[in-house]
């Protein structure tokens, strides 16, 4: 469990803009986050774990990592979905790129979960998501390991969620 744990916290540390060195003032994921835990900005943030489990819910309810990145590249974004995987640097990807991918109802979906607006929410996932993706394929390759990672950390989550 405590690779798990590992991984939870560097995908939420590096979405804060922790692993990355952008000025905290241009993060909207931070202030989103910040205002969900009332201005704590701790990564271990029940909105933190819930914006987490809703990206790994998305992920899993779309095919996985193959089925996400597949999607990613059939609407032209391959260069994107690729850079996530691979060992380098994570190419950005916007709200509206997400929207394009999985729909709106998708992201309206989140915001009303993290009761927030769907603006809010497409930011917050349009950083999350590259960065779990980046953090589920460590050797920058999708493993059996990386769909059995999604499963284990959204049962982590419900877990510590009902505590």
């Amino acid at each position: 469990m405590g690779l798990l744990d590992g991984m939870l916290g560097n995908v939420l540390g590096a979405a804060l803009g922790n692993n990355r060195g952008q000025a905290q003032s241009q993060d909207p994921l931070s202030s989103i986050l910040g205002g969900l835990t009332g201005g704590s900005g701790a990564t271990s943030s029940a909105g933190g774990n819930v914006l987490l489990q809703l990206a790994l819910a998305m992920l899993q309810q779309n095919g996985g990592l193959e089925g996400v990145l597949g999607k990613f590249r059939q609407a032209g974004m391959g260069a994107q979905a690729d850079s996530w995987v691979s060992t380098g640097q994570n190419m950005d990807v916007s709200s509206d790129q997400l929207q394009q991918v999985f729909g709106s109802g998708a992201l309206n979906d989140i915001a009303s979960q993290l009761g927030m607006s769907q603006n809010q929410a497409g930011s917050a996932m349009s950083q999350m998501l590259p960065e779990l993706i980046n953090q589920l394929t460590p050797q920058g390759r999708v493993t059996n390991e990386s769909h059995d990672s999604i499963a284990e950390a959204l049962q982590s989550l419900s877990a510590s969620a009902g505590r």
